[in-house]
């Protein structure tokens, strides 16, 4: 099990089932909650840097280099799985991070379970604006005031 997982955004969006960055990365953020670890899924480009939950979204100019960095900074003291089919970027994480192509990736990840019922807990015990109003909350959508 990894303690922090790095992600190559734009190379999963493509090798992936998702729609779009927005879907993959609440896919992300499950993935990472449920194995206790960190991650940090990087995008090409102008974005808005946030969190959800354990995974930080985060844009570069060069994704690339980002990730090699991240890998290089944390590698030493954690465990590292660097998620990417870009071989460069694989080979310059180091031998001392983990790499799993895209596409065995997106094999071994779990397909998200759709319920009808209403779950158990708290959350079974939430009329549906409220839990409407935490799943924005989950997703970083502002409300207006």
């Amino acid at each position: 099990m990894a303690d922090l997982y790095l992600f190559d955004g734009y190379n999963l969006l493509h090798a992936g089932p998702h729609a779009d960055a927005r879907e993959l990365v609440d896919a992300l953020a499950s993935y990472v909650a449920m194995r206790g670890a960190r991650g940090v899924v990087v995008f090409d480009g102008v974005g808005e840097d946030t969190t959800r939950g354990p995974l930080e979204v985060r844009f570069a100019a060069h994704a690339d280099t980002l990730l090699e960095r991240l890998a290089a900074e944390h590698r030493a003291r954690e465990r590292v799985v660097l998620v990417t089919s870009d071989s460069t970027v694989a080979a310059a994480a180091g031998v001392e991070v983990k790499k799993v192509s895209s596409r065995t990736f997106f094999r071994e990840l779990p397909a998200a379970e759709h319920r009808d019922e209403r779950p158990e807990g708290l959350a079974g015990k939430l009329d549906e604006a409220t839990r409407a109003r935490l799943e924005r909350l989950r997703r970083g959508v502002n409300e207006p005031e």
